[in-house]
């Protein structure tokens, strides 16, 4: 683990594990943190995996320009390119799985693969969008309390994690807090998926049924996606599901 500055001067927290030829780039939603993934940490045993708290998130530096989120795969970009990798397969959740998407439409030759899960190339129903405007309004007042108990207690698969995962949100800057929700409401690179030239996997939760239509829109415009959905699961993948999604990661990066 350590820290790589960005082009603009920006120290970025990042953990580098495993062995392995392939190395998968963690990226998390808003204030979560790269502890998302966890529950990923059996990957390494065949695999390189990149942990990193996006700028203004965890223990990584905030910065004093605006959170875009080609700022952010920028940042990413600049992580690998310091730590000397040349491909990655990507797994991004939830809003993380929008930074992933435009890291993969900004640097293709980097991007080998994509894992989204619970993904979309947009905001547009009313339960998602709803969610979004929660976040955008508690992290406007400072309310990062009660975003920490609200994501840390839906994704918490032991009473120790909920709390790991609660005080690691805290670190948070409430700024960029407000900035990624902001963005991710308003994130739209439906009409660029033809450029993403990389295979598509979409992990969703058999449960998580207000982003389920969001796969007609990646199945129309991209023609190397497949769809996965994961018995009983919900939104919380990463953390509550993990045993599946590690064995799906395997499957779909070994075929």
């Amino acid at each position: 683990m350590g820290y790589v500055y960005t082009r603009d001067n920006v120290r970025i927290f990042y953990r580098l594990i495993g062995k392995g030829p392939t190395t998968i780039l963690f990226i998390h939603p808003p204030g979560m943190g790269h502890i998302t993934f966890k529950q990923q940490l059996p990957l390494s045993d065949e695999f390189r995996l990149l942990y990193v708290d996006l700028r203004g998130n965890g223990k990584s530096d905030k910065g004093n320009v605006p959170i875009r989120f080609s700022l952010l795969s920028r940042d990413l970009y600049d992580v690998c390119h310091e730590l000397g990798i040349e491909k990655v397969v990507l797994c991004g959740y939830s809003n993380g799985a929008s930074i992933a998407m435009e890291m993969a439409i900004r640097y293709p030759k980097l991007v080998e693969r994509l894992f989204l899960i619970g993904a979309f190339s947009e905001v547009n129903s009313f339960l998602l969008g709803s969610e979004f405007l929660l976040g955008i309004m508690a992290s406007k007042l400072n309310m990062k309390h009660l975003l920490a108990n609200v994501i840390s207690n839906a994704h918490a698969y032991s009473k120790d994690f909920g709390q790991e995962m609660a005080e690691y949100f805290l670190q948070a800057d409430a700024d960029t807090l407000y900035q990624m929700y902001l963005k991710g409401l308003s994130y739209n690179c439906t009409n660029s998926l033809p450029s993403i030239k990389c295979p598509i996997l979409l992990i969703y939760g058999q449960r998580d049924y207000y982003v389920h239509h969001y796969q007609y829109k990646f199945m129309t415009r991209h023609h190397m996606t497949k769809v996965v959905y994961i018995s009983g699961a919900r939104h919380q993948i990463p953390t509550k599901h993990s045993t599946v999604l590690n064995m799906i990661i395997k499957r779909f990066i070994h075929n």
